[in-house]
């Protein structure tokens, strides 16, 4: 985890992040103070470092974007995750969202499809001093089964339905899974649970827009 909080005016554009979080529903404290402490600024290109504390989402680089923040909170929220869990992430970009679910988690693995964003975010991660996560380079799709199974599972990235892999790999009673659920462009994320019966939908989180889900299991 990060070592010490952020300080100075800095505190103050990371207070208009948490309360843009609690306008659209975040009532987890652990994950509003999560938000508190992760410097979004340090997880944004540094031409995009302006737009770091406002609302939404920001570009990086394979012409992909950042998730904006309040939807990130409300998809943690929907894990609710409790210390000593280990999580899996598909989709890192520059590790914004890796930096929250390391806050809240023990252990963070991460799956970037693109090497370049892989590796600035484990350096964006590296220079914040977190280092209970594992950015892994690969197929998010196929997750990552050496390391199973997973506590929680977030995709930030969207497809029809939840891969198999990721299924498979998801800790039996109780496991849960957050995904956007669609073909791009018009999501329900939705929060899944493991059960005795396999993969249960929950609840369906908000509606939102993603970029597609690339692999094996995803779209080719």
């Amino acid at each position: 985890m990060m070592n010490d909080p952020p300080g100075g005016d800095q505190v103050g554009r990371l207070e208009q992040l948490v309360t843009a979080a609690r306008r659209a529903g975040v009532a987890d404290l652990r994950v509003l103070d999560a938000m508190r402490r992760v410097p979004r600024a340090a997880f944004v290109p540094l031409d995009q470092v302006e737009l770091a504390y406002d609302d939404e989402p920001v570009p990086i680089p394979r012409r992909q974007v950042t998730t904006q923040p309040s939807l990130s909170a409300r998809m943690l929220q929907a894990l609710r995750l409790v210390e000593g869990e280990h999580v899996l992430e598909v989709g890192t970009g520059y590790g914004y969202q890796t930096a929250l679910l390391a806050q809240l988690a023990s252990f963070v693995t991460s799956i970037e499809r693109w090497p370049d964003l892989a590796e600035q975010a484990r350096r964006n991660l590296a220079a914040q001093n977190i280092t209970n996560v594992r950015v892994v380079d690969g197929d998010g799709t196929e997750g990552l089964p050496s390391a199973a199974p997973y506590d929680a599972i977030l995709v930030s990235a969207a497809f029809p339905h939840v891969p198999e892999p990721l299924v498979s790999q998801l800790r039996l009673g109780g496991g849960r899974l957050v995904q956007p659920i669609g073909s791009g462009g018009a999501e329900r994320v939705t929060v899944f649970e493991c059960g005795a019966d396999g993969l249960v939908s929950r609840d369906v989180v908000c509606h939102a827009r993603f970029v597609r889900l690339f692999g094996r299991h995803g779209y080719a």
